[in-house]
């Protein structure tokens, strides 16, 4: 792959899956830009803080994109946030600071894009918990995701020259989950009836698969990831 004519910006560099989706980037010779909020990653690209919930930041950071680049061609939304805690534990503003990041946040960076581009490609995370998750902790995290492939569909029929698609993966194997209680990501894993938590490679790859296959994809896709075939 060579990824040397494209323009990545990616959200939520700091975690787990934005640093290590970067890196296979820029192996392959992309111009990736990332956004963090709390804690500076330690990747070698060029990194703009950004708080996505806040309309003016999401908005200088594309005035920044447009002078420093001319634009970007894709758009990776990686940034997100999950509050795990007993639903009747969560207050009003614990369940609007997820809606808030994962919602609004996506809303504005696909909006933006949108407005200084005009073409290329958005590809927005979702999770299978949007559709197959039910419990008594996540349910500000699994509805803010419905929100998001709700989002996906509805831009890719007013965006007409950007192809939208959302990747909705199952648990993947990161520092997060790995503190999780063992029986806890058994039962669930059980239930979507995953076989095994899905490395941070393969949610890369086939987030590169969507930017590289471009026409096996019809904008609005949502594309679910339970294991690799």
């Amino acid at each position: 792959m060579d990824f040397s004519n494209l323009v990545i910006l990616v959200t939520g560099a700091s975690s787990d899956l934005g640093s290590n989706l970067i890196k296979i980037l820029k192996y392959n010779n992309a111009t990736v830009i990332g956004t963090y909020h709390n804690g500076k990653p330690t990747v070698n690209i060029d990194l703009v803080k950004c708080d996505i919930t806040k309309e003016d930041d999401v908005k200088n950071l594309y005035e920044y994109l447009q002078k420093q680049y001319n634009g970007i061609d894709v758009l990776i939304n990686l940034a997100a946030l999950a509050k795990d805690e007993f639903f009747l534990d969560k207050s009003a503003d614990s369940f609007m600071d997820v809606l808030k990041t994962n919602v609004l946040g996506t809303f504005l960076l696909c909006k933006y894009f949108a407005l200084y581009n005009g073409k290329g490609t958005i590809i927005n995370m979702s999770s299978l918990d949007a559709s197959e998750s039910y419990n008594e902790y996540n349910m500000d995290y699994a509805a803010s995701k419905s929100a998001v492939e709700c989002l996906t569909k509805n831009l890719a029929r007013n965006l007409k020259n950007i192809k939208v698609c959302a990747l909705a993966p199952g648990w993947i194997d990161t520092a997060n989950v790995r503190n999780c209680d063992p029986k806890y990501i058994a039962s669930e894993l059980e239930k979507y009836e995953q076989p095994r938590l899905l490395t941070k490679d393969e949610v890369a790859l086939k987030i590169i698969e969507i930017i590289v296959n471009n026409d096996d994809y019809i904008s609005g896709d949502i594309i679910h990831m339970k294991e690799v075939l």
